[in-house]
């Protein structure tokens, strides 16, 4: 009896240890083992998500903050607590029209630390300053008196502006949607006293949006299934300009699941970008240098404060990979 009950746990264990891990690394150049160790694998440290997405890690929290979409949820995940709502219920109120209802997006930390945020549901963009409560200060609502789409990602630059995308995701019917009002899917420019300039508008879905380490490239991934693209943008003081392809995954796209979606640019100036795959690794080159195949559509993606780890957001996922730093 008591062997039976042995063999009953180790394989209990087993099977436990073994659906904490999921996909594989993949290894195009010798180029990414600099990045992943031969023996990394891909941890689930959380689940039971409908759509996770616009991961940031916060200093203030020593935690991982992230949405769940379609849930109106924020959620926070630290090592010691693990898995704790943060915030919920804020990303629709019903205080503009939305017949989609969904929460929050994108999530973003500024220089004075305030918690930044897509809000899909309101079409708008909020900063949470007391994160003690739920109240929150509109940032940013409209363009020529329009309602933005549903805005998706953001980042800023080290002059405090805001880069923004606008895709039509939170919008039940998308670019056919009676309740939108801009003719585009675009990419906006908010400067620190409030001015908002449309940079971007002949991208069919614009969504991830990154900036290099020397503030000189603008990064935007372009989700459109029949255009799946990374392009890159040079940075002016007051517009972007020459426009290129900085990555094309249609071949890709032919055969992984997954659009592009979030990126994020490593210390080294490699972009890694969810994709056809998972976490596609691009060097800033644009060679495509391998993935990390989470097996499941990936929305988005986050480096810790050090760069140790990469957190993904992976549909019903949170998973993450331990990495390394290299600095240029």
């Amino acid at each position: 009896m008591n062997k039976l009950i042995f063999v009953f746990l180790f394989i209990h264990f087993i099977s436990s240890s073994q659906n904490n891990f999921i996909g594989s690394i993949e290894r195009l150049s010798v180029e990414i083992d600099k990045f992943i160790e031969k023996n990394s694998k891909i941890e689930i440290i959380a689940k039971g998500f409908d759509w996770s997405e616009g991961p940031v890690w916060s200093n203030k929290l020593n935690a991982l903050l992230f949405s769940d979409v379609p849930n109106n949820i924020i959620y926070k995940w630290d090592e010691i607590n693990g898995l704790e709502i943060f915030l919920q219920n804020i990303g629709y109120s019903g205080i503009v029209p939305n017949s989609k209802q969904s929460g929050t997006n994108g999530l973003t930390i500024d220089s004075e630390g305030n918690l930044i945020i897509c809000m899909h549901g309101d079409r708008r963009i909020v900063k949470l300053s007391d994160w003690q409560s739920n109240i929150v200060s509109p940032l940013v609502t409209s363009y020529n008196n329009k309602l933005f789409n549903s805005p998706n990602d953001l980042i800023y630059n080290s002059k405090n502006e805001l880069f923004f995308t606008d895709p039509p995701y939170g919008l039940k019917k998308g670019d056919f949607d009676e309740l939108k009002q801009l003719k585009f899917n675009g990419v906006f420019r908010l400067s620190p006293n409030g001015k908002i300039k449309l940079i971007i508008n002949n991208l069919l879905r614009p969504n991830g949006i990154a900036i290099s380490n020397n503030e000189k490239i603008l990064y935007v991934a372009n989700s459109n299934s029949k255009n799946p693209v990374i392009m890159k943008y040079q940075i002016t003081k007051e517009e972007v300009i020459n426009p290129e392809i900085f990555f094309d995954g249609s071949m890709l796209s032919k055969k992984d699941i997954g659009a592009f979606d979030g990126l994020k640019v490593h210390p080294s100036g490699t972009i890694f970008a969810t994709g056809p795959g998972g976490v596609l690794l691009i060097n800033s080159e644009g060679k495509h240098i391998g993935t990390i195949r989470t097996e499941v559509r990936t929305a988005n993606c986050a480096f810790d404060d050090k760069f140790e780890y990469i957190y993904m957001t992976s549909h019903q996922y949170l998973t993450r990979l331990k990495i390394n730093r290299l600095d240029p």
